[in-house]
């Protein structure tokens, strides 16, 4: 079931607030599954071992098989000697796997829809005087009421202002397509612009 959630923007005329249509209820069980595969798929899987048959050592038999009173044994590459191979050890993997779409719209709709519910999501129509500067971006938040005590998620459309942000630790930028529940609820505030409201409003299917 849906919610109107009264979200505010902030627009070179004053504040103002725009209606929204949200999931009234949060699961934290599905965000977590897109968070699994959201994670899973980045991850490199690059790590590998050596078999015995890998290890640079003689294949050479250390000592003879009969006659000698000691347990029998081949190369000294094997798995029970130190510096030998590695049995069932990690090797290169895609660890990547497939999510329904429908899982990965409803857990983004809820992630925002989190956000919207603790009066952390902000919608921007203009960053008035910015212009690529860091302090730029500085002297506009302060007045948005954005001081750094919390992260933020900055989402916008606009390169100049992703760049005037980007240097700040407690600012994490990203194009309108780059939206994802990851970082939404890794972050303490999201703040959009309406050009990203709008992909956004298109990747759920409706309207803007």
């Amino acid at each position: 079931m849906e919610t109107v959630y009264q979200i505010p923007v902030i627009s070179p005329a004053g504040k103002r607030e725009l209606a929204a249509n949200l999931p009234g209820e949060v699961n934290p069980h599905l965000l977590w599954e897109v968070v699994r595969w959201q994670l899973a798929s980045r991850r490199r899987g690059t790590a590998s071992t050596k078999t015995r048959g890998e290890v640079a050592f003689s294949s050479r038999k250390i000592y003879p098989q009969k006659h000698t009173g000691r347990a029998r044994h081949g190369d000294i590459g094997a798995p029970i000697f130190v510096g030998g191979g590695t049995v069932f050890g990690p090797k290169p993997r895609d660890y990547s796997y497939t999510l329904p779409k429908k899982v990965r719209k409803a857990g983004l709709a809820m992630a925002v829809a989190d956000r919207a519910k603790e009066g952390k999501l902000l919608l921007v129509e203009a960053f008035s005087g910015v212009q690529g500067k860091t302090r730029e971006f500085l002297a506009w938040a302060k007045e948005a009421g954005l001081d750094g005590s919390e992260t933020v998620l900055l989402v916008t459309a606009d390169e100049a202002v992703r760049r005037a942000a980007r240097n700040l630790p407690w600012v994490v930028t990203l194009a309108p397509e780059g939206l994802n529940v990851y970082d939404i609820l890794r972050t303490g505030r999201l703040v959009m612009d309406l050009k990203a409201w709008e992909v956004f409003q298109e990747r759920l299917g409706g309207e803007a």
